[in-house]
């Protein structure tokens, strides 16, 4: 199903329903005002995002300790980006296909099942104002629903299912926002939305590397380049994709053709791999015969996405959009360069060895939460202002300590 359309069915189908909802389980509501549950098997529900699966983890692993058994919906096609860390069982992961109504209807109906059988009694909905994931939480069964409030503002009713409601929080990284819903449903609901905060810095774990995954990944750059050896080529990755759901965080091919065309002639040790779904390669492919150089290689398709933490801790830099790959990366030590545009890396910056390369116009960001993350820009001058030399700088420092401690 396409974005649009599916924003459409939440805004026109999810409005109404949630509010049919708010009044069929008012008088439940009513008479379990004063119920206490505790907290045993929580259900996080992330559905659209693979980043945002990575940034809860932090959350997720802080209830972990809490001897919590934790499981979580995501859709079909996003499910991958949960096994990086392998923190929720595989049997745990319940998966909703939404390639067209139908489909979405008859999975979702399975779901709300399967938590019956899993026991669910704590919801953690991490999406933003979706009226979608405010109807599975409610219908979960679930007697403690944490979950973003819209406080006062406007349009962004999703029914007030919330027992533990949390205010949004703009000024602070998604993965702040996303422990304060976890902690919020371990403690008693304050009014009117939760106060208690935390001092501890989020911080990723790390993904083990698997040393016979680690082989595949070898071979299979053999295959695109005869000659690489791991420690005398550095891999340098590309990224120049992004989905879907915000094509205009895409920054300029010709400038990733410039800035690719500079760092093979300034570093001859240097193989850049440009990577990408099965469904990008014929991009990848139009951006690699454009820098026209034997050390440029297509991997888009190449690998699969398990291979993905063994390919970044063999590398040496990733230039990307901001995508997933940079929020895949930082559960392993590379360094990644992320080029931001209608977002902002103050909310969604990875939580690796990062640094964002950010103009910061007046405009930018145009997406949030208020608008699902949604913008009618077709002049993305956010990232037209970034050129190829303003890139290059940055990347620059990272290429050259590696050959400055080789020398020493």
């Amino acid at each position: 199903m396409k974005v649009d359309t599916m924003r459409w069915v939440d805004h026109y189908a999810g409005i109404p329903l949630c509010f049919l909802l708010k009044l069929l389980f008012w008088p439940v509501d009513w008479l379990r005002r004063n119920q206490k549950t505790p907290s045993r098997n929580v259900l996080f529900i992330e559905l659209s995002e693979m980043g945002s699966a990575i940034l809860a983890d932090p959350s997720m692993r802080w209830l972990k300790e809490q001897d919590k058994a934790l499981h979580f919906v995501i859709f079909e096609k996003n499910a991958a980006s949960l096994h990086l860390l392998n923190t929720i069982d595989r049997d745990n992961i319940f998966l909703i296909k939404p390639d067209n109504l139908i489909s979405l209807a008859i999975s979702s109906l399975k779901f709300l099942v399967w938590c019956r059988k899993k026991k669910i009694d704590t919801v953690i909905d991490l999406e933003l104002f979706s009226r979608f994931t405010s109807i599975l939480s409610r219908l979960s069964g679930a007697i403690n629903r944490s979950g973003f409030d819209r406080v006062h503002e406007e349009g962004l009713y999703r029914g007030n299912h919330l027992t533990h409601p949390v205010m949004y929080n703009p000024h602070s990284h998604i993965s702040r926002n996303f422990m304060t819903l976890v902690r919020a449903s371990q403690s008693h609901p304050q009014q009117p939305y939760q106060k208690e905060g935390f001092e501890e810095e989020i911080e990723l774990a790390r993904a083990e590397v698997s040393s016979d995954l680690t082989a595949s990944v070898i071979t299979k750059l053999r295959k695109l380049y005869k000659a690489f050896e791991p420690g005398v080529q550095r891999l340098v990755l590309v990224n120049p994709n992004a989905s879907d759901l915000l094509p205009q965080r895409r920054w300029m091919k010709d400038r990733y053709v410039d800035v690719i065309q500079s760092l093979l002639t300034e570093y001859p040790d240097i193989l850049v791999v440009v990577t990408g779904a099965p469904g990008e390669r014929s991009e990848a492919e139009g951006l690699r015969q454009q820098v026209n150089h034997d050390r440029c290689l297509n991997s888009a398709g190449t690998f699969e996405f398990k291979e993905l933490v063994p390919l970044y801790s063999i590398s040496k830099i990733m230039l990307s959009n901001d995508s997933g790959p940079p929020h895949f990366a930082s559960v392993t030590e590379l360094e990644t360069f992320v080029i931001f545009g209608p977002e902002t890396p103050a909310l969604y910056g990875a939580l690796g060895n990062s640094t964002a390369i950010y103009a910061g116009l007046p405009c930018s960001p145009c997406v949030s939460a208020g608008n699902h993350r949604k913008t009618s820009c077709v002049d993305n001058q956010c990232l037209k202002a970034i050129q190829s030399g303003q890139v290059l700088d940055v990347l620059r420092p990272a290429l050259d300590a590696n050959v400055i401690m080789k020398a020493g």
